[in-house]
């Protein structure tokens, strides 16, 4: 039983509902979008359909005017993705960025 003192129920109220708006965002930024809304301005994790089947890109990449380039070197990706998601730590991958930082030095 939840017992009202001194609107400590609206307090407790207006916590769940932050941390419910939170956790919509973060799920919002992990769904596929459709390609044809992909933004220019940031690394981006791509899913294309190839021939053995469905599946995301282990790296990052950029939309640019003609088409897609890995975000982490500049060099044109030849793929025609299906749906995009921001590129974040929780969908990067461990051994692409090891390789990675591994060519940088």
């Amino acid at each position: 039983m939840i017992q009202i003192k001194d609107g400590g129920f609206a307090f407790v109220t207006g916590m769940i509902q932050i941390k419910a708006a939170a956790q919509s965002d973060a799920h919002r930024n992990n769904m596929w979008m459709d390609i044809s809304t992909a933004p220019k301005d940031r690394p981006l994790s791509l899913a294309v359909i190839d021939a053995e089947g469905l599946h995301s890109l282990v790296f990052p990449c950029r939309r640019v005017a003609d088409g897609w380039i890995n975000a982490a070197n500049g060099l044109r990706v030849d793929v025609r993705p299906t749906h995009w998601r921001e590129w974040t730590a929780a969908v990067s991958n461990p051994i692409y960025e090891t390789a990675a930082a591994t060519a940088k030095t």
